[in-house]
């Protein structure tokens, strides 16, 4: 017997719980190891991210699932056990990254099309197989004063959706994820730019996800938060977190059970501010929490630099990082926790 997908999407945004995107691709890793000098090989890949599955308090109190890689998926810790397991026994629900990547869009300069919908029914049934129990896949939006095209929205809307109703048919929750990029090129645009971009994207989207009668009841949305070009930062948290829901509440229906941000280019402690103040308005038809790979990795990453000695040291990174989101999901951070650590 199948685990409804309700039940699942529901236990994804449990109240003060949010998800750990540790998706990263073997390029993108490898970048984060560098940037500590480690080599990235499969054996360093998979101690960085047992250190943080086997941080016991963070992925009890503040973690409810986790998104992995294909490679994390199959792995087990050093002493044998599947890392699948580890999630779950800390009662996280394992997820999985299911899209190929964003690719040039042909006969669209600038614009990206998401891959990967080929073979996608056979990937799942394996994934589910093997534990999991939701899957994301990211389109990514360019913004500009001319982008994005119609053409392009549409198109990457409609593969979100075909990739939607994919996971429901093979058991699986969708985390939907159309994302405004922040930090893309020129990175100049202003904040009124973004709220009206991110609008048209989630109505595009949601319209989509109708055609191809995807059950909202068992998705996530993984939006971007409406903020100012990385080039041209000046809106407050406050209209950040205003902006935000005022699209939110125009776009997304109350029947989805949550919405889990990404962090896209913001640092760990504007994300936490973000989400905190988003959630401090109050009144909200869904679940809103933090979906965030960075955001909740980069001090352990830190901490940890590698060194099997440094490993308790990386998982109070990790806790104390998990903490702070986990009361900006109910709007409860405030700046002066971040010192009191």
């Amino acid at each position: 017997m199948k685990e409804r997908l309700e039940d699942i999407a529901a236990a994804m945004v449990a109240p003060g719980k949010g998800l750990l995107a540790a998706d990263e691709s073997t390029a993108t890793i490898k970048k984060r190891l560098d940037s500590i000098g480690v080599e990235s090989t499969e054996t360093s890949r998979r101690d960085y991210r047992q250190m943080l599955f086997t941080a016991d308090e963070a992925m009890r109190s503040y973690i409810s699932g986790v998104i992995l890689y294909e490679e994390t998926l199959f792995q087990k810790t050093d002493d044998g056990r599947p890392l699948v397991e580890i999630i779950r026994a800390a009662g996280a629900v394992p997820g999985i990254k299911v899209d190929a990547g964003a690719k040039p869009m042909a006969n669209f300069p600038g614009e990206t099309i998401t891959e990967g919908l080929d073979g996608l029914r056979d990937r799942l049934a394996k994934y589910y197989e093997a534990g999991a129990r939701f899957a994301k896949w990211r389109a990514v939006v360019a913004i500009s004063d001319t982008l994005p095209s119609y053409g392009a929205i549409k198109a990457n809307s409609q593969a979100l959706a075909r990739y939607a109703a994919l996971c429901q048919e093979a058991g699986i929750v969708p985390i939907v994820e159309p994302e405004v990029l922040m930090d893309g090129e020129p990175g100049t645009h202003t904040i009124e730019r973004s709220q009206e971009v991110t609008e048209e994207t989630l109505r595009i989207t949601f319209e989509e996800l109708a055609d191809q009668r995807v059950r909202l009841e068992g998705m996530i949305l993984k939006p971007s938060m409406v903020i100012d070009g990385k080039k041209a930062r000046k809106a407050s948290v406050q209209e950040v977190a205003e902006r935000t829901v005022r699209v939110l509440k125009r776009t997304v229906p109350a029947a989805v059970p949550g919405i889990a941000f990404l962090s896209g280019g913001q640092s760990t402690e504007e994300a936490t501010a973000h989400l905190s103040a988003i959630n401090a308005i109050g009144s909200l038809p869904w679940r809103v929490t933090f979906s965030y790979g960075r955001a909740l990795q980069a001090e352990a990453l830190a901490a940890w630099s590698g060194k099997p000695e440094n490993v308790a040291a990386g998982q109070r990174a990790f806790i104390h990082r998990a903490k702070m989101c986990s009361l900006a999901a109910k709007g409860e951070w405030k700046k002066e926790l971040e010192q009191a650590a």
